[in-house]
Order: C-alpha cells, then sequence, then structure tokens
C-alpha cells in the first residue's frame, strides 16, 4: 500500500512532538511505501531537512503558502478570464461560507490555465467579496476588508492549485490546508482519507490569532473562520479521524466530526531508548546537581521565558538547581534571543541551551523533567520523561492532566500540574519536586507504570496496523 502522509509545518524539516511521531510511523511500517506531502512557508526551506528519511519513502513534495509574487513572475505565464456562473457560484459560496461548492472548486483549480493575480485583483473576487462585506462586516472599511481576503485565500489557492500524487491512502496529520489537499485527494483518485489530530487544529489557530499583533479586531473572527471552514471539509471527508485523547474527541465533535469517525488513538513511545541510562561526563551532567530538564523547540508556543524566570526564583531557594532547555534554538531565532537576552538580564546561572540533541544521553540524567506550553496536544517529551522514571511538572493543556494525573487509571500523580504562564506556580512546584527527593522517586514511578500500561509503541503500533489494514482492504 502506498500512503501519502501531508503535513503543515513540521516533518521533515522541523524537530517536534508530531515531527518525531511522523517520523517513527514510516519506520514502523517499513513494508510500506510512504510519499511525504509537506506543506510549508515558502521556498527558502525546500529540501532544508532536519531528518533522514527512511528508506520507504521514496518521494517528498512541497507545497508553498507564500509563493511567488501573484503579481508578476506567475500571472504573466496564464490566462485571464471570467468565471463561468457555477464557477463563480462555487468562489461566492467559498467566500460566504454557505454550502461550499468544494468539489466544483476543485475542479476549477485543476484545470491550472488562469492567473492568481486576475482572480484575485479580478471583477469576480471583487463581487463576492462586496457581497460578504454587504452581509456581514458593512461596519469597517471596505478596502481594508478586501486585502484582508485576498490575504486569507491566496494560501488557499495556492493549496487548491497543488498537484497531487497519487496513493491508495491519505494520512493527513492535521485538519487545516492539509485536510483540504486530502480531501481533493479523495475526489481526484478515490483514495482513503485518514485524519489524525494531535492538537485541536482550529483551537490551536483560534488561540494563535486571539494572541497575535499583526491582525486586529473583527479580523481575527475573519480568519478562525477560515479555519473553521476547511476544517470542516477534512471531517466531513474523511473516512476516519483519530484524537489523542477523549477530551480532543470531544473538541472534535463539539467542532462538527461526526462522532462515529473518531477514534482514540494514544501515543506511543519507543520506552526502550530511555530505560538505562549510563552517565556520560561530555554531558556536564553533574551528580551534585539537581536537574530540571525541559525538552522542547525555543518558540513561543512552548513559553519558555516565563520558564526562565520561574526557575530563576526557584534556583533562589534551592541553589543546587541547574535546567537544562534541550532542543533547537533556530526555528524562531528572535525568540530564542529574547530569552538568552532574559538569562542575562536576570543573571541566573546554571540555564543551559543545548540545541540539538540526542536526549536520550540526558534524560537519565534529570531529576524531573518541565513543560511550559500555552498549548499542547499529548507531549511525547513526558512520557519519555516517564520511560527514564521521571516525574513530571506541566502546564494544564491538551492532554497533560490526562499523563499527569491518569484517566482512571488507579496509578496515581506523576508529577505536577500547573496554570499557563503562572511564574509563582511553576517555581512552587519545581522547589517541591527538589526538596522531596521520595516524592521525585514515587511520581517517576508511577509516570513509568502509567506509559507502560498505555503508551508503549507496540500499542500505537498495533492500533494502526489494524487502521492501515482496515484501509488497505477497502482502497487497493
Amino acid at each position: 500500500m502506498k500512503i501519502c502522509i501531508v503535513a503543515e509545518g513540521c516533518y521533515p524539516y522541523v524537530v517536534g512532538g508530531v515531527s518525531s511521531w511522523i517520523h517513527s510511523m514510516v519506520k514502523t511500517f517499513p513494508d510500506y511505501e510512504f510519499v511525504i506531502l509537506a506543506i510549508v512557508a515558502n521556498r527558502s526551506l525546500r529540501g532544508k531537512f532536519a531528518y533522514e528519511l527512511p528508506e520507504n519513502v521514496t518521494e517528498v513534495h512541497e507545497v508553498y503558502l507564500q509563493d511567488y509574487d501573484w503579481n508578476k513572475n506567475k500571472s504573466r505565464q496564464k490566462k485571464k478570464r471570467r468565471l463561468d456562473n457555477t464557477e463563480y457560484e462555487a468562489l461566492r459560496s467559498l467566500l460566504l461560507n454557505r454550502n461550499v461548492m468544494w468539489e466544483e472548486l476543485f475542479k476549477f483549480f485543476s484545470k491550472r490555465n488562469f492567473s492568481f493575480n486576475s482572480l484575485l485583483m479580478g471583477n469576480d473576487f471583487l463581487q463576492a467579496a462586496r457581497e460578504c462585506y454587504q452581509l456581514r462586516y458593512p461596519e469597517i472599511v471596505f478596502s481594508d476588508f478586501l486585502w484582508t481576503m485576498r490575504s486569507i485565500y491566496l494560501p488557499l489557492f495556492l493549496v487548491l492549485d497543488t498537484e497531487l500524487p497519487e496513493a491508495d491512502l491519505y494520512h493527513c496529520v492535521a485538519t487545516g490546508y492539509a485536510g483540504v489537499l486530502g480531501s481533493m485527494a479523495k475526489v481526484k483518485y478515490g483514495c482513503g482519507l485518514l485524519v489524525s489530530e494531535h492538537g485541536i487544529y482550529t483551537r490551536e489557530r483560534e488561540e494563535e490569532l486571539i494572541r497575535a499583533r499583526w491582525v486586529e479586531g473583527i479580523y481575527k473572527n475573519i480568519w478562525i473562520e477560515q479555519f473553521k471552514k476547511m476544517s470542516m471539509l477534512a471531517y466531513n471527508r474523511a473516512d476516519l479521524v483519530t484524537s489523542l485523547y477523549g477530551h480532543a474527541k470531544e473538541l472534535q465533535v463539539e467542532l462538527g466530526c461526526p462522532e462515529e469517525k473518531i477514534r482514540v488513538t494514544p501515543n506511543g513511545i519507543e520506552w526502550k531508548r530511555f530505560e538505562k541510562y549510563e552517565p556520560d561526563s561530555s554531558t556536564g551532567i553533574e551528580p551534585d546537581k539537581i536537574h530540571v530538564g525541559a525538552v522542547l523547540r525555543v518558540t513561543p508556543i512552548k513559553d519558555v521565558k516565563t520558564l526562565i524566570r520561574a526557575f530563576a526564583y526557584a534556583k533562589e531557594e534551592v541553589p543546587k538547581l541547574k535546567l537544562w532547555i534541550m532542543g533547537p534554538v533556530d526555528e524562531d531565532e528572535e525568540y530564542a534571543k529574547e530569552c538568552f537576552e532574559l538569562v542575562e538580564l536576570l543573571g541566573v546561572p546554571d540555564i543551559v541551551f543545548t540545541g540539538r540533541i540526542d536526549v536520550t544521553k540526558y534524560l537519565g540524567g534529570m531529576d524531573m523533567t518541565i513543560l511550559t506550553s500555552i498549548s499542547e496536544g499529548q507531549p511525547l517529551t513526558i512520557l519519555e520523561g516517564y520511560a527514564a522514571k521521571k516525574p513530571a511538572i506541566a502546564t494544564d493543556v491538551g492532554n497533560c492532566r490526562g499523563l499527569v494525573y491518569g484517566e482512571d487509571d488507579g496509578i496515581g500523580a506523576s508529577g505536577i500540574l500547573v496554570h499557563i504562564m503562572n511564574v509563582q506556580e511553576i517555581k512552587d512546584a519545581i522547589v517541591y519536586l527538589a526538596k522531596h527527593r521520595r516524592k521525585r522517586e514515587e511520581y517517576g514511578n508511577n509516570g513509568y507504570n502509567r506509559m507502560m500500561a498505555k503508551y508503549k509503541v507496540e500499542d500505537m503500533k498495533k492500533t494502526y496496523q489494524d487502521i492501515y489494514n482496515s484501509f488497505n482492504k477497502v482502497y487497493r
């Protein structure tokens, strides 16, 4: 069976939870052929892979959300033409979000005989946008609204213009733009469509937009509606939708996914990699320190600044503390620079930014792990810490509550849950675990038992083997 993995903004360019999961999945099923359809920002990322691709990955295709200047290059090479009645009604349904005629849109963009410039700057788009404006947003400035609509629909049109690789199954690791591509493929090839959400895409985009400074007021709602629209397409077209835990399933249903399509499929980790730890002097892990390990990408969503502030206060109470921030620092270089400057400004010692490392050499030397994210799904880093019998401090996001306190498994707490951006709570949790060695051991053992009961890679492999086999029988 040939499986096309559709990923947005992660594999194989970025090291992290979702990317690690995809990489593990591909390696777990060496008898299947995989094609990667990767959605990235622009061509500057072309071919810049952070992973060595497994042998069963035969192709990588890239889709760019910010491609050539549509006022210049592409527009000069393609025709300008007015839409016929059906095409216009499809465009109108998209902008108004009323019974969107997706199949007509797929058909229209498959022709590839028009320029985006003529479409977005033409009378048809102007007329549809004006009608949307008059019905919903007459209180705002029309010219601002029109340019916002062009900005919103350009990346979607670039996605709709994609030439899709043929496969037996499209496995989209999100809804959003990935879900649009999967839905297109299902219509074009009659293939299976599986959607796996690690975080709830629509909710994550909504949270980002609420915090964003580049978009204000009613325009936040317009962008949010766009992401909801794309997610609904994926939910409706998918044969099966997976979520990582029960509450995520509830959110999917709330957002419009038919409940009968959803299957809960917890993450699984290669636990044996972390079970044995041999001290390595090259890591710099000193036995007389109390080590706090944060395995993360240094990006705003991980809220590293709050972590640094909380650690600085904790170290005043427990001078033996040392913080290890383990993960790439080049994904958001400006934010990383701000984190480095904050460490200097606070004058706090014993904070190490390791960059990309083999975490198996470090986790066993930690006394606890910590995750201060603003948003998460079901973090692999917590589970990897459990495999090394380390307790976790985590913010109450995603499935962190289920991982730390269990979901009626009778095992007991395996760490401490805190509220997002709460420096005092995070500091208190670090200090408590630092001062109570036996509690660290108890929580660490509970975490190990919880991981072994439900979150081993073998469990995940069995689940997805059943899922892939079910598609193989129907679509091959």
